[in-house]
């Protein structure tokens, strides 16, 4: 019995080793998103990957000689205001080294003169404005792993053009992200490249019905919608075009904030009957199948998810996983959890092999944007609700 007592004893202390050395203060991560909107998945699908990254750093020692990662996060419902407080909140966190968004756009947007005002280092796994890393800071504090609108939109109007369509219609919400990917399309419109715009149509948050916009741009001789949509309207839409003729429904083409939410849900069986393509950075159906299974091993254990198929919101899970570890990396480069200095290292970081791709260089003193056009894909959801790959 004593024999066994001590094997107990000694295999419980080589679980805890990792662990023994993380009594000093932690090394703290804020997460500033989009908790608590209704039928929203982004959040926490951006929380789970960074904490299945912060698992597997702290299981391999922590960092800065032993310190812990921890996650510190607050919400903002998709209100500016409540996401201004938070940096506020955040900046004033001791040991707190950088911050991370959410999906909306707009909401950084706002942020954006906190973020400066107080050299808060912030990092984009999702939200997809140019603005957000083209804002005039000097130095930069704003770091992005995620598409940006001037990569999306012409890579969304080729795949109107491989589809035939010689004129589309851009549909685009009514906010600082609607406007930045209009902008996007006038600069590719502009090179007289294939398809060329029929009109653009308008709609507000919350909108009940986007049917008179569709059939607007449906009269002025779009073969092709081009959306910019989160899943609450994206899925209003899909329903009503579902219930049009079929010669009626066009291919709707979307920037891929429908992916943080029930959208699937919101629109139902309506989503079969319409040709429905999404924009992608990553799908983890093409991940490194090795990497993806400790991946997988990790979420297993955290959230009791361990498909690929039951990840939801896979960018933002696949984005804020990365950037957790590049960070990690910039804090031991950087030897402090001193924000400008951290800042300075995030330029540095080499050789990271991560689950969107292998990153030679995230990012460099005059580029702060980790991803490129090579990463874009289309997807579309199946019948069971799985976004996969179109090719």
């Amino acid at each position: 019995m004593s024999r066994r007592l001590s094997k107990v004893i000694v295999a419980l202390v080589l679980w805890f080793v990792p662990f023994a050395a993380l009594a000093a203060e932690p090394v703290r991560i804020g997460l500033d998103g989009e908790f608590g909107l209704a039928n929203s998945t982004s959040a926490e699908s951006i929380e789970r990957g960074i904490r299945t990254a912060i698992d597997e750093i702290n299981r391999a020692g922590g960092v800065l000689g032993g310190r812990a990662l921890e996650l510190v996060t607050k919400e903002h419902r998709s209100i500016p205001a409540r996401g201004i407080r938070n940096i506020r909140e955040f900046a004033a966190m001791p040991d707190l080294v950088a911050v991370f968004g959410g999906r909306f756009s707009p909401v950084v947007i706002e942020e954006l003169p906190i973020l400066k005002e107080t050299r808060t280092l912030f990092l984009a796994p999702w939200s997809s404005a140019d603005m957000i890393v083209d804002n005039g800071m000097q130095p930069n504090f704003i770091f992005r792993l995620s598409l940006r609108d001037s990569l999306a939109m012409p890579f969304l109007l080729k795949h109107a053009a491989d589809l035939g369509a010689r004129r589309v219609g851009l549909l685009l919400t009514n906010t600082a992200w609607g406007r930045s990917n209009l902008a996007a399309a006038e600069r590719a419109f502009a090179t007289g490249a294939a398809p060329q715009p029929a009109a653009t149509a308008w709609y507000n948050w919350r909108d009940k019905s986007l049917i008179d916009k569709y059939e607007a741009l449906e009269r002025a001789g779009a073969e092709a919608v081009i959306l910019v949509a989160n899943d609450d309207e994206a899925a209003i839409l899909v329903r009503e075009v579902a219930a049009l003729p079929q010669e009626r429904r066009m291919p709707i083409i979307s920037h891929w904030g429908v992916t943080g939410g029930d959208f699937v849900g919101q629109a139902g069986a309506a989503l079969q009957q319409v040709d429905f393509r999404i924009i992608q950075t990553v799908s983890l159906f093409k991940a490194d199948p090795a990497r993806l299974a400790r991946v997988l091993e990790t979420t297993k254990r955290l959230f009791g998810i361990g498909r690929a198929e039951d990840i939801v919101s896979p960018v933002g899970f696949a984005h804020a996983y990365d950037l957790t570890h590049i960070l990690a990396r910039a804090v031991e480069l950087a030897g402090t959890t001193e924000r400008a200095a951290v800042r300075d290292a995030l330029e540095r970081v080499e050789g990271y092999d991560g689950l969107v791709k292998r990153f030679d260089r995230p990012f460099t003193p005059d580029r702060h944007e980790a991803l490129s056009p090579d990463e874009l894909l289309m997807a579309r959801y199946t019948a069971a609700g799985v976004l996969v790959p179109i090719e």
